[in-house]
């Protein structure tokens, strides 16, 4: 299987985040993609570096006024006296058409939901080059390619438009889904990882021309909290093109293929003619999220599945964090994909 990666995307090193109330290691580390790249090669994935496509792929999603944000905001933070290493928001608008303000500090407020997104020196060159990772594996899908692997590191499923949040700060799945509309092609995106991708939902919830399904642990309790409930269906043009399913804390592997099933049930129903697999590795028993208890076997039960629906995938990651099991893990659902 052909792979994407570009090391550009280690410069993103986030020393800390904040949960509740508390200073923590950030877990998103460059680590993950040592450990990624290894499971990947180990299921006979083959690496490429991407193409640079500029900004013009990723301005279709995201506003010009966030790209901005993005790209100059570490610089006037680190001019604040006495300020963070890392931008990380202390207050935040009521409503996304507050007045916008010229201050470092309101402007990371406005587009950063919460804590577990600091930026560094690193975020945009290493957000860039992860989007520029998921378009060059669609740009290989469209190609012929049955299955591509996009590492992508920082995830983006949590990217908004205009906000940043949960460890992502571009939207790679939904600007890969975006470049597969420009060629012609109806995609889908799935999400499968243990967290309700509520940035992609947001993106795409007044559309009808990109269905998006979500698999994850309910957010009753969990991470994103706001987003992701079953209710969730979409707005205006998009009404009936989201699917959420939220599953109870600690489901296995039974349970959540059942899940799937309904979810690619829907995805057929929709006609796609290609599916954007935005790949979470945190349902894993042993992920340190503790959402799902999926098993390492499990994960390949999950790509065969979704192969054997007979469409073309680009399988762009999102989570998975540093634990023992996570090269594993890629490497069964990489299997899987070879199996199906």
């Amino acid at each position: 299987m052909k792979a994407i990666l570009d090391d550009r995307q280690r410069v993103h090193d986030p020393k800390m985040f904040m949960a509740n109330g508390t200073r923590l290691p950030n877990p998103e580390q460059p680590t993950r993609i040592e450990v990624l790249r290894a499971g990947a090669e180990a299921a006979g994935c083959r690496f490429e570096a991407p193409t640079d496509y500029g900004l013009g792929p990723i301005a279709a999603l995201h506003s010009p006024e966030y790209l901005v944000f993005l790209q100059t905001i570490h610089a006037r933070w680190s001019r604040i006296e006495g300020a963070s290493e890392e931008v990380i928001p202390n207050i935040h608008p009521d409503r996304r058409t507050a007045s916008y303000p010229r201050s470092a500090v309101g402007q990371a407020g406005f587009h950063q939901a919460d804590t577990s997104c600091p930026i560094s020196a690193g975020t945009w060159e290493a957000a860039y080059w992860s989007a520029q990772t998921a378009l060059s594996g669609a740009d290989a899908v469209i190609a012929g390619n049955r299955a591509v692997y996009a590492l992508s590191r920082p995830p983006g499923h949590h990217a908004f438009g205009d906000l940043a949040g949960g460890f992502c700060f571009l939207n790679n799945s939904g600007i890969a889904a975006e470049a597969f509309l420009k060629a012609g092609l109806r995609p889908a995106i799935l999400d499968v990882d243990v967290h309700h991708g509520n940035g992609t939902q947001g993106i795409f919830y007044n559309r009808r021309d990109v269905l998006t399904v979500s698999i994850h642990a309910d957010p009753i309790r969990f991470y994103p909290f706001f987003w992701g409930h079953a209710e969730e269906r979409g707005e205006g043009d998009g009404l009936g093109y989201n699917l959420n399913i939220p599953l109870p804390r600690g489901t296995d592997d039974t349970s959540y293929l059942d899940a799937l099933d309904t979810a690619l049930r829907r995805i057929q129903a929709f006609g796609a003619d290609v599916i954007v697999v935005a790949l979470g590795l945190d349902a894993h028993e042993n992920d340190p999220f503790q959402g799902f208890r999926v098993t390492t076997d499990g994960f390949a039960r999950i790509a065969e599945a979704i192969l054997n629906l007979g469409k073309p995938a680009l399988i762009v990651q999102e989570g998975g964090y540093l634990q023992p099991d996570l090269g594993a893990n890629l490497t069964s659902f990489l299997k899987g994909c070879h199996r199906a």
